[in-house]
């Protein structure tokens, strides 16, 4: 599950021309850290959704990596 979650977040880094990273942190932060805009999170959703079949943002806003593992975990 986290190297999926790892290869879509470096799918949507490198289309925006940003280096691929070779790990992912709980603490990482999606707009901080990984330099997520809103459209950015928006395609993660879809992604995550279509992956795992899990709405990551229905119960609220998530902000790092450790979150989004949680979501998957339930």
């Amino acid at each position: 599950m986290k190297e999926k979650v790892l290869e879509i977040v470096n799918e949507i880094r490198v289309a925006k021309e940003f280096s691929a990273i070779t790990q992912l942190h709980a603490e990482d932060n999606l707009r901080d850290d990984l330099e997520f805009t809103s459209f950015d999170l928006a395609e993660l959703t879809v992604r995550i959704e279509d992956e795992f079949d899990i709405d990551i943002f229905e119960d609220g806003l998530v902000n790092t990596i450790g979150e989004v593992y949680s979501k998957l975990q339930k």
